[in-house]
Order: structure tokens, then sequence, then C-alpha cells
């Protein structure tokens, strides 16, 4: 694999936001769903991913930098004490003295070296103390196996693949779809559509996710967060889960009383006006407001009197005669 510095653009002195930027913006344009017609777009974008999880992470960027890992992630043996030129009896495999030698690991505690000894014996104990340095350094690749030996940690494959990035978006939706449930069709940031399943009684400002649906990395591909937003009602608003309503009525349904049609969520449904109900009186209908855990909320339908557009010269007539005779004034104790 290419150097990952050259793969996403960047310097080796660029910061962790400039990294990060630099890859957002090559995401996007290297993304296979945006290259359909390019059968090598995907190993572009693998490549770039790859790339991403060395020098977008803190740890492997400066194991990386130090020559302690290779551009995949994989670690550089550094060379082992007692095998290079001009090694003495001390240093071989066989002969008269000690054999010393390192082995080099990838753990929780990051990249260890172990300084180890054995006795001198025939040639097989020392390619034997050889054969613990390959076993420690893989993990015993093929035994499947991981953990401690002789008090240092040893590695396996995932140790060096992490997920891919998590893709965040927005979508908003209406009052009543958010209280029934709606499945959408959503374009990601990265040009990938998506069918979106928005729960019942979803509120403004949760979140949905797709498990596996983000960026693809070396360990999987990351998840897609989408923030939901309700749009605007013409005449509903929430109040958590009750929904509140200006009911209108006219001026004879709030003297004689009367049934209405009030609109909820569901449907329309007939409410009982009683006589002499004054403007701002409020009316629960129970159960008719948003999904909630268990149930539903309430429906808070307030009563507002509406006079006739462009007046009425009947009412004009009957209002006035009313004034003089009536004395009431409704601000009397203010």
């Amino acid at each position: 694999m290419r150097d990952p510095y050259e793969v996403l653009g960047v310097n080796r002195k660029a910061s962790a936001a400039e990294v990060k930027s630099a890859y957002r913006k090559l995401a996007k344009k290297l993304h296979p769903d945006a290259n359909k017609n390019d059968p090598k777009a995907a190993s572009r974008f693998a490549e770039l991913n790859a790339a991403h999880e060395i020098v977008g992470d803190e740890d492997k960027r400066k194991a990386f930098d130090r020559g302690e890992i290779d551009a995949e992630g994989k670690p550089r043996f550094q060379g082992f004490e007692g095998f290079g030129a001009g090694a003495g009896p001390r240093r071989g495999f066989a002969g008269g003295g000690d054999t010393h030698f390192e082995s080099f690991s990838f753990g929780p505690e990051g990249f260890t070296r172990t300084t180890r000894g054995r006795g001198g014996g025939g040639g097989g104990g020392g390619f034997g103390g050889f054969e613990d340095i390959l076993r420690d350094a893989f993990g015993r690749a093929g035994g499947g196996g991981a953990g401690r030996r002789g008090g240092h940690s040893t590695f396996e494959a995932e140790d060096f693949g992490a997920p891919g990035a998590d893709v965040h978006a927005e979508m908003s939706v209406t009052l009543p779809e958010a209280a029934r449930g709606v499945t959408r069709r959503l374009q990601l940031p990265t040009g990938k559509d998506v069918d979106v399943k928005i729960p019942a009684g979803i509120l403004s400002g949760q979140q949905v996710r797709l498990r596996g649906q983000g960026m693809a990395g070396q360990g999987g591909a990351g998840d897609v967060l989408i923030t939901v937003h309700i749009l605007p009602h013409p005449f509903f608003t929430l109040d958590g889960n009750d929904v509140k309503l200006d009911l209108p009525v006219t001026l004879y349904e709030a003297v004689l009383g009367g049934k209405v049609r009030a609109p909820t969520l569901e449907g329309h449904v007939e409410l009982t006006i009683p006589p002499w109900t004054n403007s701002g009186r409020t009316f629960r209908l129970r159960g008719k407001g948003f999904p909630m855990k268990g149930g539903h909320g309430d429906l808070l339908a307030t009563v507002r009197i509406m006079l006739p557009e462009g007046g009425d010269a009947d009412l004009d007539a009957l209002m006035k005669k009313w004034h003089g005779e009536k004395s009431f004034d409704p601000r009397k104790d203010m």
C-alpha cells in the first residue's frame, strides 16, 4: 500500500483537523456509489479508508511515524539482537554462552519489546527460542489463541482494523408522519440512497441509526446517524406528548352550544361545546395526542370564538340592542 500521507494528500505535519477535512473531501469524491462506472473505485476507496485508519488515529499515526507499523497497520520488526553481522559466540544459535534475543508485540499497551535469554546448548535449543519469538509476535497465528506469554502482549489481526467512520445526516418529517411512523428515502452526504424507517412517536431532535451503512473501514462499515426534525404544523403544536389545538367556533356555537368537528392526528372527531362557552376554554380529549410508551398523550383543544369576515348587518343590530339593554363588563375586576 502507498504511504498513507500520500493517499490522503497531506504532509506529515498536517493537523488532525486537516487530515479529517482531506479524508471527507476524498471520501465524497472516491465513494463507489459516486463512481459506478469505474471498476477501480472500490479499491481506491478502500485504500483511502485504510490510510485514514493510520493517519486519523493519533496512536497509530505516532507508531507509523516511528516506523513501528507499516502503511497497512502491521508491525515492522526492527531486528533481533544476536542476528547481525559480527555476532560472536554469545549471539549465535549454538555454542558455549547464552543466547539473547528480542521479540516485538503490539497489544493494549502499544508496541512493546521483550528481551530474553536462553542457556546455550545445541543448535536445537537456539532455534526453539526463535520459534517462541514468532509465536509471541504473531499471536500464534493458526492456533487462533491470543493472550499473554512470558508477561508481554500478543496481538491478533483485528487489533489493527477499526470500523469505518459514521455518517451524519438530517431529515424532516411532518407531525402526522412522526406520529404514525413512515419510511422515507434519503440521499446521504456520501451520495448513497438509503430507505429510512421512522418509528411512530419519534420526537424532533432524536436520531435513527442505520448500522453498517456508514463509511467502509478495515474493521467493517460505520453507522449512519440521522437526526429527525418535525416540520411545523398549520394548527397542531406539540407539548411533550400532548398535542395542542386552537379550535375556532362561531359566536352562536359558543352561546348556544352544540357539536363541532375537531381535527386530531388520526382524523376528525365530534366535540361537544356546552352553551355559554368562553373563548380560551380548553377541552381535553384523552388518548388523542402523540404516541408514547404505553399509549398516547392527550389533545388539548382551546376554543377561539371567530366572527364572520366582512361583518354582518343583523349581528351588528343585535349587538347594539344587547349593548343598550345589558350591563355586562368582563373587565370590571381588572
